[in-house]
């Protein structure tokens, strides 16, 4: 009888496409999770792996009862997490993962916050591309996400907390910085500074460049926002920064100047997201309204 160990091991293959890497991620050796690949391959009749190649390759039908196998899995997580969620109560630790342009200066109260209200509810924080933690969600290594709109992903429950207002900055002492008032066009063949292609922000900053006529610095890609205020700061260019990270201890405008043009807004959706029907789901909810009604407060002038 094929066993859900079995599946998993293919779905670990599936994820790794090498044989070592995947017997590591289930923690047996090589030897064994071969071993049972090919017992699982016996039982089912068809070949599901290609082997001798480098990255390994599934057959069609590997790749179907890949897909299968992984909604199984899920399921089966669901129900042991609905067993843990009965004895726990709001208890037990949930895979959270964030974006670094909010992670770091919106999350650290609102744990405390949690903490203070659900004392055995615990959170495995892990920052993270959007796009690829959409995609670890999709397949239960994460249990929720937040992370900046739209979330690509089937079968997953998208929650809208709230929009934040973005704005660009300058080095301080720029001549658009230093004049009375600054327009669109005073910004035209700017450079402007972005995190590098993965994130929703750089796509969102090639987007507001394309509305002012200036470019991104292809050759500066910043790896958070602090590091791409710290290099607008020397001069090296503009940057498209978020209202909450320059409110924050952790942002502000210290080194740099908020530009404010009469004729240009821009900003971004944030949201959370979970599994449709995970056990969980209750837990989440009151992550996800903490996040909102903090982040709405400092929105409309309130503290951190």
């Amino acid at each position: 009888m094929s066993t859900l160990r079995q599946f998993s091991y293919l779905v670990a293959l599936a994820d790794c496409r090498n044989f070592r890497r995947a017997a590591d991620a289930v923690h047996v050796s090589q030897p064994t999770l071969s071993q049972q690949l090919r017992a699982l391959e016996a039982r089912l009749g068809v070949t599901l792996v290609e082997r001798g190649g480098s990255p390994v390759q599934l057959t069609p039908v590997g790749r179907e009862v890949v897909n299968r196998a992984r909604r199984l899995l899920l399921e089966v997580q669901d129900i042991e997490d609905m067993a843990r969620r009965a004895q726990a109560g709001m208890g037990g630790t949930i895979r959270f993962g964030v974006t670094p342009t909010l992670g770091p200066y919106l999350m650290p109260g609102i744990v405390a916050a949690l903490h203070r209200s659900y004392p055995d509810m615990r959170l495995y924080v892990r920052e993270g591309i959007p796009d690829e933690q959409a995609q670890e969600l999709a397949r239960g290594e994460l249990d929720m996400i937040l992370s900046p709109l739209p979330v690509a992903g089937s079968d997953l429950h998208i929650e809208p907390l709230f929009r934040e207002p973005l704005h660009i900055v300058s080095p301080p002492d720029h001549p658009v910085a230093l004049a009375a008032t600054a327009e669109q066009a005073d910004l035209a063949g700017a450079g402007f500074l972005s995190l590098d292609s993965r994130h929703h922000a750089h796509r969102q900053s090639r987007e507001i460049c394309d509305q002012l006529g200036a470019h991104l610095l292809e050759d500066y890609h910043g790896t958070s926002l602090d590091a791409l205020r710290q290099m607008c700061g020397s001069g090296l260019g503009f940057a498209v920064l978020p209202e909450l990270y320059l409110r924050s201890e952790a942002g502000g405008e210290d080194m740099v100047k908020r530009l404010e043009l009469a004729d240009w807004s821009a900003n971004r959706s944030i949201a959370a997201a979970w599994r449709r029907g995970a056990a969980y789901t209750d837990s989440y909810r009151i992550i996800a309204d903490m996040i909102a009604v903090t982040a709405r407060r400092v929105l409309d002038g309130g503290p951190f």
